[in-house]
C-alpha cells in the first residue's frame, strides 16, 4: 500500500481509535468522544446530512478522505463510508496529511 493516509489509518484501526458508520459516529460526535470524521468520496449522500448535521452541531470537523468506500474499505479490512477518529492526536495528523494533500494537488493545477 503506498497511500500513506490509509496506512496511518490503519494503524488508528488498530490501535482501536476509529469507529465505523453513520450511525456509530453520530453516537461518537453526541458523546463527545469524535475529534474527526472523515467519508469516503462515494459515500451516501443522505447517509452523509446525517452525520455532518451531527458534526456540525457538536462542533467536530468532517473532511472527505478523496478515497472511495472501496479504498478505505480494503486499507481497513471491513466495509467503511464513514469513520470517526477517537484520538486528538491521529486527528490532528490527520487533518495534516490531509491539507498537505489538498495543497499539493492545488499546486500541480497551477
Amino acid at each position: 500500500m503506498n497511500d500513506k493516509l490509509l496506512s496511518f489509518l490503519g494503524i488508528c484501526m488498530r490501535a482501536k481509535k476509529l469507529v465505523i458508520g453513520a450511525d456509530v459516529c453520530v453516537k461518537s460526535a453526541q458523546q463527545g468522544n469524535s475529534y474527526l470524521i472523515l467519508y469516503a468520496e462515494d459515500f451516501s449522500a443522505n447517509s452523509l446530512k446525517k452525520v455532518a448535521a451531527a458534526a456540525r452541531q457538536y462542533g467536530v470537523r468532517i473532511i472527505d478522505t478523496h478515497r472511495t468506500k472501496e479504498e478505505l474499505s480494503f486499507a481497513l479490512g471491513r466495509l467503511c463510508g464513514v469513520l470517526s477518529v477517537e484520538d486528538e492526536g491521529f486527528a490532528k495528523k490527520l487533518i495534516a496529511m490531509l491539507e498537505t494533500e489538498q495543497r499539493g494537488d492545488l499546486y500541480d493545477k497551477i
